[in-house]
């Protein structure tokens, strides 16, 4: 997209539709409505993507923009798909997708990908997968681990740091103490633009993407997958500390 003059407000809008969540959405109405600018209120939006979100809105005639902005909010709300994920042994699972997969829907992201495991292993296909979203500037990556699964066992896992390091420039938490002891992460979840949510018994290794019997629940709805994402984010001040980056 060159410049906002090349669109009509009708085709501005519908392309708005399809690049903001429905958090953005909401974000954005919420700071023009208290009387912010368009500058400051596209900062809920990743810097990769605001150049591309503020010709759109640019393109949309003023008085209809907030308008638009909660036409999006309220359609994100839908949930259109739910779908078993199984990982089998000796392939023996026919209905819906496999937890293989997910590295593919991973690749596809346009936006975000948040995640929370107990542990990684470099066997897993998701172990590159997240590399290569993590090095894609228009992609926001936030990733939850247990700090004792990751931290202690080293020798099988890599440690929070290495992933960290392997996972520059995302955002990687570790698990603190609370009251008095470590959290123990054991939430094992997938959310890609803050729309495909993934929630599985799988940990992200390759026994558990390939040969072990693991279910899971792959679900397209944005309302229920920003819910998720807003719930992580107002606990982790308490629950989390974010691992500090270095050099791979």
């Amino acid at each position: 997209m060159d410049s906002s003059a090349a669109w009509s407000d009708s085709e501005a809008a519908k392309w708005l539709g399809q690049q903001l969540t429905g958090s953005e959405a909401k974000g954005i109405a919420d700071r023009l409505c208290d009387g912010d600018t368009l500058t400051t209120a596209i900062r809920v939006v990743p810097p990769g993507r605001r150049a591309e979100i503020r010709s759109l809105l640019e393109g949309i005639d003023a008085g209809a923009v907030i308008a638009v902005l909660r036409a999006v909010e309220g359609a994100r709300s839908i949930t259109t798909t739910l779908d078993p994920l199984w990982t089998m042994p000796g392939h023996l699972a026919q209905a819906g997708p496999l937890t293989s997969s997910v590295a593919h829907l991973v690749d596809g992201a346009r936006q975000s990908v948040t995640c929370s495991t107990f542990n990684f292993q470099r066997t897993s296909g998701l172990w590159e997968a997240l590399r290569r979203a993590a090095r894609r500037p228009e992609i926001a990556l936030r990733v939850y681990l247990d700090t004792k699964a990751a931290d202690q066992d080293s020798r099988r896992t890599p440690t929070t740091s290495q992933v960290a390091a392997h996972l520059r420039p995302g955002t990687i938490l570790r698990t603190r103490e609370f009251d008095g002891s470590y959290v123990r992460n054991h939430a094992k979840f997938l959310i890609v633009d803050h729309r495909f949510l993934l929630t599985t018994s799988a940990n992200f290794s390759w026994s558990a993407e390939h040969g072990n019997l693991e279910f899971g629940v792959f679900i397209d709805s944005r309302n229920l997958s920003e819910a998720v994402e807003r719930e992580m984010l107002r606990t982790e001040e308490f629950l989390f500390e974010r691992v500090p980056t270095t050099s791979s």
